[in-house]
């Protein structure tokens, strides 16, 4: 299966990763990129569309017609907004994208950037948390061809990103040993976006998926297949 994906919070270390990675990967052959700001990155594959409110996409929906994958990579710090900010845009705002694909694209794939510790049950100590949940779920009464739920941990961001989080540079020094010695919580953004094509790609058998089922995805020799060639032709960060 060739990818045709849209793309959002490419301007956010994670969505950033997750783009750099199909645009290496020889089964993505068409990108559109979503977001309120410029990503910055050309190549062949990439085309870009600019929203100034996501709440409102009919000004932009013949654009998003045609494709049969999402990567919703776009989200928020939890600290950084009130609760009610944070519902809207984790909830609300998702549930607004994914239900405007949902009717212009019915056999699309919907991969969701979720998180660890995230409960089903949609309880939890924090509320952050227990919002990630109910929008799980949400996700997946949505008449998609299937929905993903991705639940990372803390991922090394990949060398040469542009949007790198201060507390993600400060624990990189670390990271060789604490994925030694927590490998099921620490691993790169670069095996993220591989878990994430591959998802597409090769499916899976669960909607929810946490880090095992990750690092799994991330190697393509478990799935009997060529070791990757990672070409970076025609690719530029302006």
């Amino acid at each position: 299966m060739k990818i045709k994906a849209i793309l959002t919070g490419a301007t956010g270390m994670v969505g950033e990763g997750v783009l750099r990675e199909c645009l290496l990967h020889d089964e993505v052959e068409e990108m559109l990129v979503v977001g309120r700001r410029p990503c910055d990155v050309t190549h062949s594959k990439i085309s870009e569309v600019l929203v100034k409110n996501f709440f409102d996409l009919s000004g932009i929906e013949s654009r998003l017609t045609g494709y049969n994958t999402c990567f919703f990579c776009l989200g928020t710090a939890p600290l950084s907004k009130s609760r009610s900010a944070y519902f809207k845009i984790t909830y609300t705002l998702t549930m607004t994208f994914a239900q405007t694909l949902c009717r212009l694209n019915p056999d699309m794939i919907f991969c969701y950037v979720s998180g660890a510790g995230v409960k089903s049950n949609e309880k939890g100590c924090f509320s952050f948390i227990r919002v990630k949940g109910k929008t799980e779920n949400a996700l997946m009464k949505l008449p998609f061809k299937k929905v993903y739920n991705f639940r990372p941990a803390f991922m090394q961001p990949t060398k040469g990103l542009k949007n790198i989080h201060l507390v993600y540079k400060l624990i990189n020094w670390f990271y060789p040993v604490l994925r030694a010695l927590f490998p099921d919580y620490f691993f790169t953004l670069r095996e993220f976006g591989l878990a994430m094509i591959h998802a597409v790609t090769r499916g899976y058998g669960k909607h929810i998926l946490e880090m095992p089922d990750l690092l799994l995805l991330s190697k393509p020799d478990d799935y009997k297949v060529k070791s990757e060639k990672r070409k970076g032709n025609g690719v530029s960060y302006v």
